[in-house]
């Protein structure tokens, strides 16, 4: 790995702009755009692939600037503090405080608790905040495209975040954890700190990629003297890797380190050490001011992308529903409302034909999304089901390199491919778990009730079955996490104009909230002896959704070129 970072080039990462060459080929009105902008000041003195070097030179990503680690410093820390506070909510919510604690702490023979609101409370607030903090950025992509850009957003998001960790860390402390006022304070911290989660959460993805600013394909001359294009596209993808890789650093730090917290010393200290981790955010944040790339915001371009949708569906509806679908997602669609089209031109037209072109890309990519739901379904299996189905059986005292490996075979795993590929294994880790909870009812002395086995003592009676066998469903959940959430950021940011990818990634987010809502109907699977249904639902749905996924897709992926090469599009304010 360290010598393909050696051969990598300070080139920044967008896949808006891929395959250039190509793209000019097959629409030769827009190569005096392109030529126009082509020798900008992060393209000039470039050397640009030949269509034979398109063809058959290695490509590589390239080097990430500093600027984007910074800011996923900023979202480690931000991850650090949301997990490292959620993880000990259940126990706050739903366990009694222990006789004689002010401080919630179990110790290493107890049960750590507070508020004692019992099970059913406790599901519906963390499901609540989980919705919550999901529902939310889509006004937090709302106000930094309309008016305070990504990073201004951003630093609010963080001001307000942290007002809601200091009444969390209130609603803790020795002398309100006893009483019932704790409660309200509780609840008021969760709708505080969701409240800036979701502003935080549409705008830090956007302004992490768009740190890197070349878009074009160019060849440069490597050290051994191998001449290889580098490639935006697959430094987009670089950049959200290692962005995934913050994001899961703070996330199991944050979550391990709370539950000792809580565990031994209690909920203050669950609550205290991730808001100190959190203030990193805005230190980070303006030791950086003056070094990020930043996006300025274009007005209300949601009401204008609604209103050229409905000026381009004149003429199309029809009360034939098969004959008004096809026509109103014809390939055509869009052709007869690009501003160039207009004998008149509409003063609400301040855009031009590119940016209409980039609007049509960024509602195809929403088009994908609507699909996740389905993905985070079998997902949240991680979360939940899959550690209490750990539970059942003997612990035995136990507690991105593929990418550049396909290309170098010649595989094309495109994002598309990738995020189809995230359904399949999503469903084969689903298959997995449901085969283990087979034997795990067929191994466990009480049979289908193996959650609540216990012997005449009261202590619990597992499968002799290793928990090691598990390790499959970990391992297939995790490649699929790679394959369709890491590549889910990566394509809405890449597919959505650029002053509407708060908005577009909130659409991928939102996603999440969705799912959250349709687990609730699957509630009544998660327990004995239905948990082989559980899994096997799951499995099932994951599986024939990719099926009809790629189907949806396959069109998309075939123009996947010509999608990447749109020139960027003149967006006027109102």
């Amino acid at each position: 790995m360290a010598g393909r970072e050696q051969e990598s080039y300070e080139v920044a990462a967008s896949e808006v702009a891929k395959h250039d060459f190509e793209y000019e080929k097959a629409h030769p009105q827009s190569i005096t755009h392109t030529e126009e902008h082509e020798l900008d000041d992060v393209h000039a003195g470039l050397e640009f692939p030949t269509d034979e070097e398109i063809a058959t030179l290695r490509r590589v990503a390239d080097s990430i600037p500093w600027n984007a680690y910074l800011i996923a410093v900023v979202e480690l820390a931000e991850r650090f503090s949301f997990y490292g506070s959620q993880v000990v909510f259940t126990n706050f919510i739903q366990q009694k405080l222990p006789p004689g604690s002010h401080t919630g702490a179990g110790f290493a023979h107890g049960q750590s608790g507070a508020l004692g609101l019992g099970q059913r409370a406790s599901t519906g607030l963390t499901t609540f905040y989980q919705f919550w903090c999901y529902v939310t950025p889509l006004l937090g992509a709302y106000v930094a495209d309309t008016y305070l850009g990504r990073f201004n957003t951003i630093c609010i998001a963080v001001a307000i975040a942290l007002v809601g960790h200091i009444i969390l860390i209130v609603s803790a402390l020795p002398g309100v954890i006893e009483h019932t006022s704790a409660v309200g304070a509780f609840a008021v911290a969760l709708i505080v700190t969701g409240f800036g989660t979701g502003l935080f959460k549409a705008n830090i993805s956007p302004l992490v990629a768009e740190q890197y600013r070349r878009t074009k394909l160019f060849v440069v001359t490597t050290s051994s003297g191998e001449r290889v294009i580098v490639d935006p596209s697959l430094t987009v993808s670089r950049v959200y890797m290692y962005f995934y890789l913050f994001i899961n650093i703070g996330a199991l730090v944050g979550q391990i380190g709370m539950t000792y917290s809580e565990k031994f010393v209690g909920f203050w200290l669950a609550y205290t050490l991730p808001t100190v981790v959190f203030l990193l955010c805005p230190f980070i944040m303006w030791f950086g001011r003056n070094r990020y790339v930043r996006s300025p915001p274009t007005g209300y371009v949601l009401a204008t992308a609604i209103r050229l949708w409905r000026f381009a569906a004149r003429g199309r509806w029809s009360w034939n529903p098969v004959k008004c679908i096809r026509q109103l997602t014809a390939d055509d669609f869009w052709e007869n409302a690009k501003p160039s089209k207009q004998v008149e031109k509409p003063r609400w037209m301040t855009f031009d034909d590119n940016w209409v072109d980039e609007l049509n890309r960024g509602l195809k990519a929403c088009g994908v999304f609507l699909w996740y739901p389905i993905y985070w379904l079998t997902y949240n299996q991680l979360n939940n089901n899959l550690v209490s189905q750990a539970a059942t059986m003997s612990t035995h005292g136990l507690p991105n390199d593929i990418y550049p490996a396909l290309r170098r075979a010649g595989v094309n795993f495109s994002a598309l491919k990738r995020i189809n590929a995230g359904f399949y294994t999503g469903a084969m880790s689903m298959i997995w778990a449901a085969v283990v909870q087979h034997y795990i009812y067929k191994t466990n002395p009480c049979g289908y009730a193996a959650a609540t086995c216990e012997d005449a003592d009261g202590n619990a009676l597992v499968s002799p079955l290793n928990v090691w066998i598990q390790t499959g469903s970990y391992v297939l959940i995790a490649f699929s996490e790679i394959f369709a959430s890491i590549t889910g950021l990566e394509y809405a940011f890449t597919k959505a104009p650029k002053n509407m990818r708060s908005l577009v990634m909130s659409v991928f987010l939102f996603m999440s909230a969705i799912a959250s809502a349709l687990g609730e109907a699957f509630v009544s699977l998660s327990a004995d002896p239905l948990l082989v249904w559980n899994y096997g639902v799951m499995g099932v749905l994951a599986g024939i959704s990719g099926v009809i996924l790629w189907f949806h897709v396959r069109k998309f992926d075939a123009r996947e070129d010509e999608f990447n090469s749109l020139p960027d599009g003149h967006f006027e304010k109102h």
